[in-house]
């Protein structure tokens, strides 16, 4: 998947993306990274709000994990099952969501149990870049299913 392909299913299916200017600056096997405006997403303060940090963490995390699945075949349908989030600087200006998986040899054994079981859980990461500084982290654990069979007519 290319990165615009990936910005128009984001602003499509999750409008939120959309409201807050998320554009895909790259896809990769192993990682994507978002931009985000602070325009969209300011504060009181003038920073960065902190859920619209988190948000975008979050949306680089599940990319990562919705364009590897769909290369690979696996269709799916993903949720994020818990998180957590460390906010280490004030995001003063546009801000870029890095995410990656945590344990990169997970991923074939989640596959696997995702074809066996139809469900299978990961944990992938995210970090928020501003000024070329890391100022926040996310971990997140996802939750992959396979979707119901298809009604016949």
């Amino acid at each position: 998947m290319i990165p615009s392909e990936l910005q128009t299913y984001l602003h499509d299916h999750i409008p939120l993306s959309k409201a807050m200017a998320v554009s895909v600056a790259s896809v990769a096997p192993h990682e994507v990274v978002l931009r985000a405006p602070l325009a969209p997403n300011i504060n009181h303060r003038d920073t960065v709000f902190g859920g619209s940090a988190s948000a975008v963490a979050i949306l680089a995390a599940w990319s990562l994990l919705n364009t590897r699945l769909t290369a690979e075949g696996l269709a799916s349908r993903l949720v994020i099952q818990r998180n957590t989030m460390a906010y280490e600087l004030p995001i003063e200006g546009d801000f870029i969501a890095r995410s990656a998986f945590d344990e990169p040899a997970q991923w074939l054994p989640f596959a696997r149990m995702l074809a066996r079981k139809g469900k299978a859980r990961i944990s992938v990461s995210s970090q928020l870049e501003y000024g070329g500084q890391v100022v926040g982290r996310l971990t997140g654990e996802f939750v992959a299913l396979r979707p119901p069979p298809e009604p016949i007519a």
